[in-house]
């Protein structure tokens, strides 16, 4: 072994033999590696081994103790200061710069974020990791090794950190993908003609002129990105085109119906909704084809009607796919055809404008003896209407925002239920009132709320599927 290896082994088990175990987790996420042994051993192990291969160097070390903000190990092994490694690794980096983003990000995460992460990824990686996870970058490695993350990829992390409100960190996601594109790791110079560089600092990521949004169809599973082709590419000078809000009239904001299947929440929903100044519609006790009835009656009198936004609540018995109402297990509509009553095919005049779902629902179980008659999407009727100007195409599914939520039929029994989930949104909705709060961080609320309700482990555990294709902010 050459004399400059056997100094940077001597430099590794020094090195190793410093760090505690949540830097040494840090280090071999850093180092490419997805193990969950974070012991001293395995990291002296790990470096030997990359050593041997020639992919360690003293500019790679020195870049790891910087990210690791180990500046008393780099001054007492390398006889350097914080201010020379910074100007050293201005320009020039050994490591991922995507494990850098990822590192960084997860020692940006509050406790509380991390809470919010578990809870909307609880149901794509396996409960015992998810449980495990002691931060954001454990949750990350468990998404890698699902292939659902990579350097290449990274819309669904910055999605995730969108819907629990740190918007903050999603934009440091979009900057890294909008300047990279792709992982731009240096190879490695073999370790033998090194030298300590005296110039650079951290990298500093160019500001783009502009950031849209990248919004994706369901929260915690990685599904296609909405493509808004229709839209021609429109550019103002405050960079505002795609991040600019939904703009909400003084009036009445737009119709709020709600449906009421079960007697429970309708008017504390009425009341909420009314509060924010929509125009409220409360139906109690209906049928499947009755809720057909009132729905197509609100596309209706859209078309006489100027409304900046719609609000559908429904509170309903169900199965996976379909909202029974009063009806026997005979007959359902169907979710997806509730959704489609309200596309920009179907209710033209609220082509553009936010459409608000907020669906409550009670598994029971689904007979498989039971001839369920669905109503299905190509019987509904699409009226033809040019409510927007050539330049202003919107795509059908744009501009909706789908939280449902379900939990078990045997709760209404109880006199005196009431759902978590609408208590907690009608709670986070009213708050809203007093201060200006984004749609999305009124939902985070309330994934914090339900998260809490089934920590405690009681018998009615409560689940949430939220999707959203919003392209701009929304403030109710």
């Amino acid at each position: 072994m050459a004399l400059a290896e056997v100094h940077l082994l001597r430099t590794i088990n020094e090195l190793a033999g410093a760090l505690d175990s949540d830097e040494c987790r840090r280090l071999l996420y850093l180092c490419g590696s997805l193990d969950s042994d974070s012991s001293v051993a395995h990291v002296e192990e790990m470096l030997r081994s990359q050593l041997i291969r020639g992919e360690i160097n003293y500019l790679f070390l020195i870049e790891l103790l910087s990210e690791l903000r180990r500046f008393d190990i780099l001054k007492k092994m390398f006889r350097t200061s914080k201010d020379e490694v910074e100007r050293t690794l201005r320009n020039r980096h050994v490591l991922s710069r995507y494990r850098v983003l990822i590192a960084n990000l997860s020692e940006d995460m509050a406790n509380e974020d991390l809470r919010n992460v578990k809870f909307l990824l609880s149901s794509t990686i396996p409960r015992e990791k998810v449980d495990n996870a002691k931060n954001f970058l454990d949750i990350v490695v468990e998404l890698e090794k699902l292939d659902k993350v990579s350097s290449e990829s990274v819309d669904f992390i910055e999605q995730c950190l969108r819907n629990i409100g740190r918007v903050d960190l999603a934009k440091k996601v979009n900057i890294h993908q909008r300047s990279d594109g792709r992982d731009q790791q240096q190879p490695v110079v073999p370790h033998q003609v090194v030298q300590m560089q005296r110039v650079k600092a951290p990298i500093v990521y160019p500001t783009p002129n502009c950031t849209p949004p990248l919004h994706q169809p369901r929260l915690g599973l990685p599904q296609r990105r909405i493509e808004n082709q229709g839209m021609p590419a429109r550019r103002s000078q405050n960079c505002q085109s795609s991040l600019d809000e939904y703009k909400l009239q003084m009036g009445p904001k737009g119709i709020c119906v709600i449906i009421d299947c079960v007697g429970n929440d309708g008017e504390m929903l009425e009341h909420t909704f009314g509060g924010l100044h929509f125009k409220v519609v409360l139906h109690k006790w209906l049928g499947v084809d009755d809720i057909l009835s009132v729905l197509r009656g609100i596309v209706k009198q859209t078309r006489n009607q100027d409304v900046s936004a719609f609000v559908c609540c429904v509170i309903s018995r169900g199965t996976a796919t379909d909202l029974l109402a009063t009806d026997s297990y005979s007959r359902g509509l169907r979710l997806d055809t509730l959704r489609h009553l309200f596309t920009a095919d179907a209710c033209p005049m609220l082509a553009g404008k936010p459409k608000l779902f907020f669906i409550q629902s009670y598994r029971v179980p689904e007979y498989q003896g039971c001839a369920r008659t669905n109503h299905r999407d190509e019987d509904l009727e699409t009226d033809g209407y040019d409510a927007m100007s050539a330049g202003e195409v919107v795509p059908t599914d744009a501009d909706v925002f789908w939280s449902h939520c379900w939990t078990d039929e045997s709760q209404l029994g109880q006199g005196d239920h009431r759902s978590v989930y609408l208590s907690a949104l009608t709670n986070a909705l009213q708050k809203s009132e007093k201060r200006r709060t984004h749609l999305l961080d009124i939902h985070t609320v309330v994934n914090s709320v339900i998260y809490d309700h089934n920590q405690r482990g009681s018998m009615s555990s409560y689940h949430i599927d939220l999707k959203h294709t919003l392209r701009k902010n929304l403030y109710l």
